[in-house]
């Protein structure tokens, strides 16, 4: 069992800064590729980015490339997404999930989620 608890959510102008932070319990952290999703209302589960079990690989939705930095520290347990220059349509909740394997951008097959944290970006 491994449970996840963001932090770092909040409002912001446009144009600002965020980092999301996920702490995992358990000693198996390091087994998980790391994600993060969103859900803005009304709408679906959005894949964010993710970042592979030894930090090497990490993926990002389009729109995010260039502005989202993910990163990861195993001895922590801890998964970050780094947020600059925030837009309007960014605002959401913003999930973190633990995948043991699956599809990195599908959040039908991640085994563990966090409980989410807001982000409000305001024009």
């Amino acid at each position: 069992q491994v449970q996840l608890v963001e932090a770092g959510g909040g409002l912001v102008q446009a144009g600002g800064s965020l980092r999301l932070s996920c702490v995992a319990s358990g000693r198996t952290f390091s087994r998980y590729v790391m994600g993060w999703f969103r859900q803005a209302p009304g709408k679906e589960r959005e894949f964010v980015a993710a970042i592979s079990r030894n930090a090497e690989n990490t993926y990002y939705l389009d729109s995010v490339k260039g502005r989202f930095t993910i990163s990861r520290d195993n001895a922590k347990n801890t998964v970050y997404l780094q947020m600059n220059s925030l837009k309007p349509d960014d605002t959401a909740v913003y999930y973190c999930a633990a995948l043991l394997g699956g599809l990195i951008r599908s959040p039908d097959g991640y085994d563990y989620w966090g409980q989410g944290t807001q982000v409000t970006v305001s024009s």
